[in-house]
């Protein structure tokens, strides 16, 4: 059986995922079906490097959100990526904050609620060095990262948001999104560069 591996999701475009949302809010049946196809492989992601073993639970729940709370949205895809995703963490918060007497599953589960985290450009030659590894290696590696670079990992590159949608969904500055990523990606990349060399 061979590994699995983190691959980019080919992404459907802002404009087209943008159009899906809103026929899915008319209604559209189908619509929902090509925008939960887009959004899942990339939110339930973010969620494993998050919490770990729990994700398929949060992505659940944070589905329930979505499609509960999709006729107030409105923007186009990318904010829909923001949207989601915002809701995803605050998913993923409550469930650490409900489970602390639990055993953690990953690094990143000890202190997610005071992760301060930016995000990275999807098309840097770190990032797609982690195409190259599988799903559970570059997790771990991932959660090896300081907390605010592997958030911003997590939703640059898995997620794939823009600067300014991470720095809303996280509250920071978009500045700092960049720069948390950028160094979390540049880590990345070195520590599989001396993986290599060994």
């Amino acid at each position: 059986m061979g590994e699995a591996r983190l691959h980019r999701h080919t992404r459907m475009d802002d404009e087209a995922l943008g159009d899906a949302v809103a026929r899915a809010r008319a209604g559209e049946e189908a619509a929902f079906g090509v925008v939960y196809r887009e959004l899942h492989p990339m939110l339930l992601g973010y969620l494993r490097g998050l919490i770990g073993d729990d994700a398929d639970d949060i992505a659940s729940e944070t589905w329930h959100d979505i499609v509960r709370d999709l006729g107030a949205f409105r923007g186009g895809g990318q904010s829909f990526r923001g949207w989601a995703a915002t809701i995803a963490r605050h998913r993923a918060l409550d469930h650490v904050r409900r489970g602390r007497v639990r055993p953690r599953t990953t690094a990143l589960d000890e202190s997610v609620a005071d992760m301060v985290a930016e995000r990275t450009s999807a098309r840097d030659s770190e990032g797609a060095a982690l195409e190259n590894i599988s799903t559970a290696r570059a997790l771990s590696l991932i959660a090896e990262l300081p907390k605010d670079q592997a958030e911003a990992v997590l939703l640059r590159v898995v997620l794939g948001l823009n600067g300014p949608m991470a720095a809303e969904v996280l509250g920071k500055r978009p500045g700092a999104v960049r720069t948390a990523s950028h160094r979390g990606l540049m880590r990345l990349s070195e520590r599989l560069r001396g993986a290599e060399e060994k």
